[in-house]
């Protein structure tokens, strides 16, 4: 739906809650929850999609007759797709994840051209006065990116995706924007680390020159072709993970010229060490299927743990204090579960200044954790879950 806020900014939920790899599941789930969900939240308005697409789903929704069928879908539902969530390329739900989720990097031709597919299906199925947006993986797991050549090659990997963006941008004047979703762990796991990777690698040298080589345009021109079609996607959870200020990170995005082209409205957990029992409650969280990158800040200095294990571990041995965060996104309505705590006040800070100015085009709700998480937190309605969430998002941007 669009809001009547500064901008009109469209927000919806990820439908990557819903199980899902083949189009043929995922345009199952659609069409059981999408018209429950619309009917309580956007009854007499279109109601807009997060979608999310695999990369076996991209390229069977791109066969012969199935994308005249969706659009149907939507025509007749009244819905709108405004942003694909093209971040895991493989299964997501149900299976070990942890940092698969991240394959193939973008140092690979396979994460290029799913992202291509994936924009070649949005020119086609977004509404013609939207700008549609793709969130993708922040570069590589980190643990992967050990030399210059590893950046390098992600580098020309974003600059290849851009030209096709410009390339789409001149043949059908749909502009789509790929938005760089940092997370802890990953070769981009902060906003100021894409600040300075797109500034430093992306925009200037060898990346803006073989963009400029395959797009023909003079490198002033490649530089604001490049600004236009890739931004960032600022994860709540993720930066509040990194213990950012919200507020500053996002006005320091605009400074840099660098568009803020999604806002993903999610929670992590907070506690502090000093919370009885903090790992058995912390415990119920590792569900052994997503990675829950922890941080700890002790005495203004923070430590990074890449799992809840290797966290527990490190408290176990006495080298663990201060406040903990995780990152595992927990229903955005909630701000504690008994002695755990939730960032949700990084949440409220972002759509306090979403309520006032125009930050970004998108905004969309992405818990997707409701199938793991414990059994205190889930209820047996799913619907009504997601339109709580969307309610309150709405609530607090005064919409």
């Amino acid at each position: 739906m669009q809001l009547d806020l500064p901008g009109q900014p469209h927000l919806s939920y990820c439908t990557n809650i819903h199980a899902g790899e083949t189009w043929g599941e995922i345009e199952a789930a659609l069409a059981s929850h999408l018209p429950a969900v619309k009917q309580r939240i956007s009854p007499d308005r279109p109601m807009g999609i997060g979608l999310r697409l695999s990369g076996v789903a991209a390229r069977e929704l791109a066969e012969p007759g199935q994308v005249l069928r969706f659009r149907h879908f939507l025509a007749e539902g009244g819905f709108y797709v405004f942003t694909v969530n093209a971040f895991p390329y493989g299964s997501f739900h149900g299976q070990r994840v942890k940092e698969q989720v991240y394959e193939p990097d973008w140092r690979t031709p396979e994460r290029l051209r799913f992202t291509n597919q994936v924009a070649d299906l949005l020119a086609r199925i977004a509404p013609e006065n939207v700008d549609p947006t793709i969130s993708t993986v922040p570069g590589a797991f980190k643990a992967n990116v050990s030399t210059p050549s590893d950046v390098a090659a992600i580098a020309e990997g974003f600059a290849r995706a851009a030209a096709h963006l410009h390339a789409l941008q001149r043949d059908t004047g749909r502009t789509v924007v790929l938005a760089i979703e940092p997370e802890p762990a990953c070769f981009l796991e902060t906003t100021n680390e894409v600040i300075s990777f797109l500034n430093e690698h992306l925009i200037v040298g060898e990346a803006r020159q073989l963009f400029s080589n395959i797009t023909g345009l003079a490198l002033a021109e490649a530089e604001q072709a490049l600004r236009r079609h890739v931004g960032l996607c600022f994860d709540v959870c993720h930066s509040a993970v990194e213990f950012e200020e919200t507020v500053e990170m996002l006005k320091a995005v605009r400074a840099a010229g660098i568009a803020v082209a999604k806002i993903q409205l999610s929670s992590a957990l907070r506690v502090s060490a000093d919370a009885p029992e903090f790992e058995r409650l912390l415990g119920k969280f590792d569900d052994g299927i997503y990675l829950h990158q922890t941080v700890e800040r002790r005495n203004g200095a923070l430590t990074h743990h890449t799992d809840l294990p290797a966290a527990f571990a490190a408290a176990r041995s006495g080298n663990a204090g201060g406040e903990w965060r995780v990152h595992c996104h927990v229903p955005v309505f909630v701000e504690s579960y008994g002695d755990l705590g939730s960032t949700q006040q990084q949440l409220r800070d972002a759509l306090r200044l979403c309520r006032t100015q125009e930050v970004s085009p998108h905004l969309e709700v992405e818990t997707y954790t409701w199938n793991v998480l414990p059994n205190a937190l889930k209820s047996s309605d799913l619907v009504g879950d997601i339109v709580r969430e969307l309610q309150w998002v709405r609530a607090e941007l005064g919409a």
